[in-house]
């Protein structure tokens, strides 16, 4: 798998297809493949017509890890996905994030708005500007010495994930600790690009996609009917959604 390099980290990425350019970025604790690979996004974009990239975030999947907290702020992690766009030469493209990948997403736009044609904010709602409720038991973990032992349900859940994708812990905790900062309103409100929220109905991480499009001057909400946080992702209505979304949007439209 290819990688740049970029703040100090050896980040991995994926180029694949022709058209205009869809960048994907995954969700804490995933990876490019957990996230758009497995559950067929790449397929179903390039076989729509798009070039898709996608990178595995600083300290995921096949990316270099970092052990330091400030390494994870969201802006960062924005400067490499503008940085990998300037590697391959791309000036603007489709970003399209889930759960903490949208955040990144936001970031972008309100850091480097040029690079940017459209979004989808997958998997988080309010929450980007409300925040996504306590995630400090998350850390703990991660890096708790016996799973079983793990009191917190949310915890439990994301360390089972982690070990299910051979994460690194202690990467993940560090990442946990700063990658959530907020979206303000007024900044939601700066975010011009057309935008599309997408969110599961029995999601009870992300908040409403209604009340995070309502803060943005060109945004939609859009429900993943029946789908938690884990489960929406490869939703197919959600890819039928954001396929008819990037139609609507053509990048030199």
């Amino acid at each position: 798998m290819p990688s740049f390099h970029h703040d100090g980290l050896d980040l991995a990425y994926i180029d694949e297809g022709e058209g205009d350019p869809v960048l994907l970025i995954h969700g804490f604790a995933s990876s490019m493949r957990v996230n758009w690979v497995s559950p067929g996004w790449v397929k179903t974009l390039r076989e729509a017509g798009y070039r898709v990239v996608a990178l595995d975030n600083r300290g995921h999947g096949q990316s270099q890890k970092s052990y330091e907290p400030e390494d994870y702020r969201p802006a960062r992690m924005a400067a490499d996905a503008a940085a990998l766009l300037d590697h391959l030469g791309i000036a603007r493209a489709h970003l399209m994030g889930y759960s903490m990948g949208a955040r990144v997403c936001a970031f972008t736009a309100l850091l480097h708005p040029d690079k940017v044609a459209t979004l989808v904010f997958g998997g988080l709602g309010i929450g980007m500007v409300e925040g996504v409720g306590d995630w400090d038991p998350i850390a703990d973990a991660l890096l708790a010495d016996d799973p079983a032992a793990i009191p917190d349900a949310r915890g439990r859940m994301f360390r089972a994930f982690a070990d299910q994708t051979g994460s690194d812990r202690k990467a993940l905790a560090a990442c946990i600790a700063t990658s959530r900062d907020l979206v303000t309103e007024a900044d939601a409100a700066r975010i011009a690009q057309p935008t599309l929220v997408a969110v599961g109905t029995t999601d009870d991480i992300a908040g409403s996609p209604d009340l995070l499009a309502g803060l943005m001057p060109n945004a939609e909400a859009f429900a993943i009917e029946g789908r938690d946080h884990m489960l929406s992702v490869g939703d197919r209505t959600f890819k039928k959604r954001v396929l008819a979304f990037l139609s609507a949007h053509p990048l030199n439209g």
